[in-house]
């Protein structure tokens, strides 16, 4: 079995398709899908896929960076409540993004912080967004940093002193699609990080793994990645597949 620990499968680039989607994801073995919200306006749809599908679909309840504006209290609230009265696995996804829009840093670093004291508080792992900003999230998961933190720096871009950085405050590190590109650098130093801190997503529908680049991405790809990190650890795709999914469950729990 494999978990994609980080999947978007409630958004409507699989509306016309999703059975299909996740039955060519179970024909390659991927049987749990963690799926993070993005904000107050995704949520019908991530609970209407949890409950189409309840065995396979474990939700995660946040706010996303690039969804942080003048609004963003209104919008906690909902989240809050979200994760006061739901079943969720953890909290994301959230985190810092300074490649779209700058206009909103101050804001997204409460809404960061807020969130990070939600996940110590509820004891639940979170899913963290990074874009344009790895010094400042890890400054911040630093001083937020108390013991009860736990979670995954998903779609891992950083460098190896990043990644070690990020293991030294209990983040593991999410690799997808970008472990296949010829230029995603990443492949040439995860061989140094130990693969108990490795777990694998997909981000479908985005961040499409090579041979699919500009396609939509699904979860079935993920054998792609899988088979990527056995070249880079020089073990088998089926070992891989055993210690991420051993990871995903020390991070997020016995999904069931």
């Amino acid at each position: 079995m494999i978990i994609d620990t980080h999947t978007h499968l409630f958004v409507e680039q699989f509306d016309e398709d999703r059975d299909e989607v996740i039955a060519r994801a179970k024909a390659e073995d991927v049987e749990k899908f963690i799926l993070p919200n993005i904000d107050t306006g995704s949520i019908p749809a991530l609970k209407k896929t949890v409950a189409d599908y309840p065995d396979d679909m474990f939700p995660l309840m946040g706010l996303h960076p690039t969804s942080v504006k003048e609004n963003y209290r209104d919008e906690l609230a909902i989240i809050e409540q979200e994760l006061k009265n739901g079943k969720y696995y953890g909290i994301g996804e959230i985190g810092m993004d300074l490649y779209w829009d700058k206009t909103f840093v101050k804001e997204q670093e409460i809404v960061f912080r807020t969130q990070l004291n939600w996940a110590k508080e509820l004891q639940l792992p979170v899913s963290i967004h990074i874009r344009e900003a790895m010094p400042q999230t890890l400054d911040i998961i630093a001083d937020e940093q108390d013991g009860r933190l736990r979670g995954v720096l998903h779609c891992f871009t950083g460098t190896f002193e990043e990644a070690r950085r990020a293991l030294d405050l209990n983040i593991h590190l999410g690799i997808g699609g970008v472990v296949t590109f010829k230029n995603g650098k990443i492949d040439r130093f995860l061989n140094r990080i130990p693969i108990e801190n490795i777990v694998v997503e997909t981000d479908a529908p985005w961040l499409t793994p090579a041979p699919f680049r500009g396609k939509r991405n699904e979860p079935a790809y993920l054998k792609y990645i899988v088979e990527k990190l056995a070249l880079i650890y020089r073990t088998t795709p089926g070992e891989i597949a055993c210690l991420t999914t051993h990871n995903a469950m020390d991070v997020f729990g016995e999904l069931v």
